[in-house]
């Protein structure tokens, strides 16, 4: 992505958290990080976040997704003697189709971006509303994705370590470089 692709999310991002009656300091508007891990369609399978606190004990964090979004399939697992992130979705506004381990749906809420199918391996649905929350267990796969409206989820977990979370898709970088503008 290039500079002005991610200015333009921020901007989209804190609307979205506005809206929402979310407001963000200006430090806190400059650090909305934009993650397109690495698959340059930011609109089908991104997200965006800020980070309010991560320390070694916990982290609380406001995901933004934009409609039909798709936070790509991953785990967080075990770092030395931690078990890994254990985090809590709270659902603030619109809609999320989670995706853990478990018994499949027998049809899916949500649309697997096309061309990444193959990369896209739990299908237990737990539909966000909001006001309503659900709690991943460490080392757990999952994806999620908003639904028509977008959607806006507090996360709150254990220490986060973005840099260890395995994505099932090989393609997916976590942290791109960014590029300039032409």
């Amino acid at each position: 992505m290039n500079k002005s692709e991610i200015q333009q999310a921020q901007k989209q991002t804190a609307a979205s958290l506005a809206a929402c009656g979310i407001r963000l300091t200006p430090s806190e508007l400059d650090q909305i990080e934009i993650a397109d891990f690495g698959l340059g369609e930011l609109e089908l399978q991104g997200l965006e976040l800020i980070t309010y606190v991560n320390t070694d004990r916990y982290c609380a964090k406001e995901l933004v997704l934009f409609p039909r979004q798709t936070c790509p399939e991953h785990l967080h697992p075990a770092v030395g003697e931690d078990p890994g992130k254990m985090e809590t979705f709270r659902c603030r506004s619109g809609k999320v189709y989670l995706y853990v381990e478990g018994a499949a749906a027998s049809t899916l809420q949500a649309h697997i971006p096309s061309g990444s199918e193959a990369y896209y391996t739990v299908f237990h649905e737990v539909e966000l509303n909001p006001g309503e929350q659900y709690t991943i267990q460490p080392g757990t796969k999952h994806w999620f994705q908003a639904g028509d409206e977008g959607a806006i989820v507090s996360e709150f977990s254990s220490t986060s370590r973005d840099e260890y979370d395995i994505f099932t898709d090989p393609r997916i970088v976590r942290v791109p470089a960014v590029l300039e503008d032409e």
